[in-house]
This record gives C-alpha cells, structure tokens and sequence, in this order.
C-alpha cells in the first residue's frame, strides 16, 4: 500500500460515520508542518496568517507550540473579534476603511493595546481620525514596504501591488507622518515578499520556466534584503522603539529570518499546505487540510460523478486555482467540464472501484478559503476524528 493509499483509508476510517461533503485536518501532518516553520525559521518567532486558517482552536493550537507568537489578520472586523476572543497580539496585514471598526478600536483601551493596524498612506490616517468618533485611545500602527523587483529603470515590475511604498526615503516620510498626528504609535514594520514566498520554483514539467524564476527570486532575494536594512535603519531614525519587522511567507521562511533587520516570520498556509505549495524546492510540507464529496453516480465506464466539487481559489484564473482529485489517485477532471457548481465528474480507472456513497478526497488550492466552504473541521488523529471545531464561517462570520 502507498502512503497516499494508506492515508486514504485512515481518512476513510476516521471518517465512516460522516456524511460528505466534509472537511478535515489531519494533525499529525498540522504538528509536522508548524515544527517545519518553527525550524526554518531559525528562532525567529512565526507569526500566523489567520487568512490561511481562519479557525479559532487551530490558531490557538498552533500559538500554544514553542516558536509561534501572534496573529497577522486580513480584516479589521476580524482583528476586533480575536482581540476580544482573547488573542493579545493581532496585526492588520492589509489597510481598512471600516469606519465602525476604527471607531470601536479607538475606545477601548483592551482592542487598542491588542490590535495594531497597517497604514501606507496619509489619507488612511485622515479616514482612522474622521471615524474615531471621539475615542482618545492610541491606534497601533504599522507601514508595509513594496517588496516588488524593479528592473529597467522600474519598467518592468515581479511582486504584487501593494503598498506605495518602496524606497527607504518614502518610509520614512510615511514614518515622520504617523509621528506627527497626536493618538498614533509607530510599531511596527512589514513587508511581504508574495513573489519569492507564494511562487514555487519547480513547475512540474517546466523545467526552463522552474529556473527562471529561481533566477529572479535570487535577484529579488537579494534586492530586497538589502533595501529592507536600509529601510529599517530610516526608520528607526524617527521611531527608535520600533517593536518589530514582520517579513516573509511560507515559501520564503528560511531566506527571509536570514536576514538581520528581520525580527518575526509570517506564515500559515504552511500548516495547511494546500496544492499551490507542492512546487517548492525550498521546503516539503504534508497535506494537511483536505475535503472530501460523495459519489453519487457512475455515468459509465471510468466515470463517476461527485455532488459539488467548484471551489476555484482567488488570483488570477487558471487550473492551478483548482482543488485537485487526490484519493484515490489517478482521478481527473472532465476537461469539458471542470468543477462543477453542484456535480463533478471524474474520470480514470480508479473510478470503476468507487461504488455509490464513496468519498473522493481533495486538496483545495489556496489554504484558509477552504473554511469558506465549510462551517466545521473534523480533527483527525491517526484513524479517529477527536473533535469538531468550527471555522470562521462556522461562527457565524465571513469577513470578506
């Protein structure tokens, strides 16, 4: 029996008295991946993305391991909601305008020592003053630093378009400008390097494709290290007490904690890793997170049908956004087709082994957007599910 054999018949066993569709979290492979991000992050400590969990008793079972402190969030309304649930350490990873949010985080002295928001604009600090509704408390801040490759004199442009941010000089400015505004405190600086840490760089099948971007993560890698010390350094000219730079993602773990100016990791869909992280020479993760739908017919020969099946992954279109047929091996989409908004037919030899009820196991593309889909995980421990535990949407929220 293969490992992925064997793997399908304790997800089968764990999971005989359950209905699909159904999703799990298989925690022997959870503890395996966080020890992973812990060692490559060489002491270090992992700050968890909670976009890529996006469920309350996995972010605390991963923040109870040695290596992990605090939460990086993707909304306001999110962040307020961990803080009150206890988590004390929640950073805002991408700006808001939730003007009701801003409001509540300015009055209460617990939200506003808990929360720390991201700004690389002014007028994001004009929207925060114009909510704050007459709530005095100081607002945590942090500036987000461009971490794109710019070539030809900036014409040619490799990373994602986040912040305006990109030179140490303009940090810096930002930097002076939250030091002006009375009830702000500069705390932090972050700086997500999407296109070294989300891009694989062993494309199965394309090998020349695979070096070149390895070519242009070493050049990236090294670009951004030494702007990044530089515009820690500006930085720190105007905010001494600087609490920490927050860099990285679970591509980049190891090459990022690397460097000096570096104080915390971020990462999370290291502990999931959904397929878009199978292409790494950098790190070998095990499947974590899986989904499991019900075959409910058989059309015919090598064919079966499974109820529902179309979760496509956010980003650009493309097959690689998703899910992938993964137990039993050797299943594939109907190329005319795809996933299927209510039914998903597969094709391949195994299917003529599957009877009617049978479960087909899947690995979705992009790690936290599978709790989306579900309001509950099962937590699988060798062949037994030992708890069920809600995901954000299982609590009743669906931030964004």
């Amino acid at each position: 029996m293969t490992p992925r054999a064997a793997d399908r018949a304790r997800y089968d066993r764990a999971t005989a008295q359950l209905d699909a569709p159904v999703a799990i979290v298989d925690l022997d492979a959870f503890d395996a991946n966080a020890e992973d991000l812990v060692r490559r992050a060489g002491g270090k400590p992992v700050r968890v993305a909670g976009k890529s969990v996006r469920c309350r008793a996995l972010l605390e079972r991963a923040l109870a391991k040695d290596g992990f402190a605090g939460i990086m969030s993707f909304t306001l309304a999110e962040s307020l909601w961990l803080a009150r649930s206890g988590f004390d350490d929640v950073l805002l990873a991408y700006p808001s305008a939730d003007r009701a949010a801003y409001a509540e985080l300015a009055a209460d002295p617990e939200l506003a020592r808990a929360v720390t928001v991201m700004v690389d604009d002014p007028a994001q600090l004009d929207l925060i003053d114009a909510a704050r509704g007459g709530g005095g408390e100081v607002v945590r801040v942090c500036l987000e630093l461009d971490t794109s490759l710019r070539l030809l004199g900036g014409r040619v442009r490799v990373g994602a378009r986040r912040s305006p941010l990109h030179s140490p000089a303009q940090v810096a400015d930002m930097a002076r400008a939250v030091a002006r505004r009375p009830g702000y405190a500069l705390v932090g600086i972050m700086a997500y390097e999407g296109h070294v840490a989300g891009v694989g760089d062993a494309v199965a099948g394309r090998p020349l494709r695979s070096r070149a971007i390895r070519l242009m993560q070493a050049a990236a890698r090294g670009e951004l290290a030494e702007r990044r010390a530089a515009v820690v350094r500006a930085v720190r000219a105007v905010a001494p007490d600087l609490e920490f730079v927050n860099g990285g993602g679970t591509g980049s773990v190891q090459h990022t904690a690397a460097e000096d100016a570096v104080t915390e990791i971020a990462a999370g869909s290291g502990l999931y890793v959904p397929r878009l992280f199978d292409n790494y020479t950098s790190f070998r993760g095990r499947p974590a997170a899986l989904f499991a739908l019900p075959v409910v017919r058989r059309p015919g020969v090598g064919v079966v049908t499974v109820l529902g099946g179309g979760y496509p992954a956010s980003g650009a279109p493309g097959a690689d956004r998703l899910p992938v047929p993964y137990l039993p091996e050797g299943l594939r989409y109907d190329p005319q087709e795809g996933a299927g908004e209510v039914q998903t037919p597969l094709l391949g030899s195994p299917a003529d082994d599957l009877l009617i009820g049978d479960k087909v196991w899947f690995r979705h593309a992009k790690a936290g957007e599978l709790c989306e889909r579900f309001d509950t995980l099962h937590l699988v421990e060798g062949d037994r599910v030992t708890a069920a535990v809600p995901t954000y949407r299982g609590e009743g929220h669906t931030f964004l």
